[in-house]
């Protein structure tokens, strides 16, 4: 029963994650490029509160810092996952128009 759980867990965080992607694709394609900025955004902006709940009882500096620094790491990977979504859709959209002007200077 407990493995049920589990997996209908995985299924759902699954699923969010497939959801966030693809809206994140849907937004860094529109014409306005600030929506494309605003997943990455805020996820950058909880990954900040990663790190604050580190457990500092009985641990040297270095090891804090450290726990610090790699949890702030590991909480920005989905940040990176939509800078690079963003920054490929925004990418295909700048030679899309690109092309459209040259299609239209060569109707003149």
């Amino acid at each position: 029963m407990n493995y049920i759980i589990s997996y209908f867990k995985f299924l759902i965080f699954f699923f969010m994650f497939c959801i966030t992607l693809i809206l994140q694709v849907f937004l860094s394609k529109r014409k306005n490029k600030w929506l494309g900025l605003i997943l990455p955004i805020i996820s950058f902006m909880i990954s900040l509160l990663v790190p604050l709940n580190t457990i500092t009882d009985g641990r040297t500096t270095t090891e804090v810092i450290a726990q610090f620094l790699v949890s702030l790491i590991l909480a920005n990977i989905p940040t990176i996952i939509f800078v690079l979504i963003y920054i490929i859709c925004r990418d295909k959209y700048k030679k899309k128009k690109e092309m459209d002007k040259i299609d239209i200077r060569d109707l003149h």
